[in-house]
């Protein structure tokens, strides 16, 4: 326990990943003192395992603060458009998000034009995707819970919620350890199950299984975070496809410019 101990310090004493759920940085940091010599080398392959599954996509030195009164402003105009450029603008500063704003429009109008009326939607390692609700045609009033596993992001979303007619929850948590256990109408995991997998092999059938949702959302990288192209929509697809072999589903598949997106209806 005293190793582990001191490992959490190091960890969250770093700048880079003191924000991460504690329970996420526990399990890992665990097993990665079962498997390594010594704890320096239980500290590196830590940062190295949380690095890959979300530091790689966050950019030094956000100002939450400074977004945070940007869209605040936007919102107080209650002007659409400019409620949009404000979202887009913080959505430039996370890779997943920035490489979706050259079609977010169509990416979302296709994706909800095949899911009829929604009332709830859960967004399970969110980044900044909730930003996108600007986008998304929803009608009525609608219940979004937010799952990542940064606190200052998580906190972010909270205090900036600028859509009225939208009930939003964000939440620090690490769904593999706790999954969201409420009913939804869709649940979005955007590029999510490459990252999840770098820690759990199994996490794409586990997770799917545990999610109460009547339509599942989803996607993988088209391409690197380098713009590379590795015959990975082609690996993705199998795989997914795989994964839900024995389920009774009904599976849409699109491709957009940098994203390959899987609707699964049950």
């Amino acid at each position: 326990m005293q190793q582990l101990d001191k490992l959490l310090e190091a960890i969250q004493t770093s700048s880079k990943y003191r924000h991460i759920d504690i329970d996420l940085i526990r399990a890992i940091g665990t097993s990665e003192l079962e498997k390594r010599r010594t704890l320096k080398e239980a500290i590196k392959a830590t940062k190295n395992k949380l690095h890959q599954v979300g530091g790689a996509y966050q950019e030094e030195g956000v100002r939450y603060d400074v977004w945070l009164a940007a869209l605040q402003q936007a919102a107080q105009t209650g002007d659409q458009e400019q409620l949009k450029v404000a979202c887009k603008d913080i959505m430039h500063h996370h890779a997943s998000t920035r490489e979706r704003l050259s079609f977010l429009e169509e990416f979302y109008n296709t994706i909800f034009g095949q899911l009829g009326p929604v009332s709830s939607i859960m967004d399970i390692a969110c980044g900044l995707n909730p930003l996108s609700i600007p986008w998304m045609p929803l009608t009525g009033q609608t219940s979004y819970f937010a799952y990542d596993i940064y606190q200052d992001m998580m906190d972010f979303l909270s205090a900036a919620w600028p859509y009225p007619d939208i009930q939003g929850h964000a939440e620090t948590r690490d769904v593999l350890q706790y999954p969201p256990t409420q009913e939804v109408d869709v649940a979005l995991l955007l590029k999510a199950i490459p990252c999840l997998e770098q820690l759990d092999k199994a996490a794409t059938r586990n997770l799917l299984e545990s999610i109460s949702a009547k339509n599942l959302v989803v996607s993988f990288p088209a391409k690197s975070l380098g713009g590379r192209n590795k015959g990975m929509v082609t690996y993705y697809e199998s795989h997914f496809v795989e994964s839900l072999v024995g389920e009774n589903t009904a599976i849409e598949r699109y491709i957009f410019p940098t994203e390959l997106v899987f609707i699964v209806k049950r």
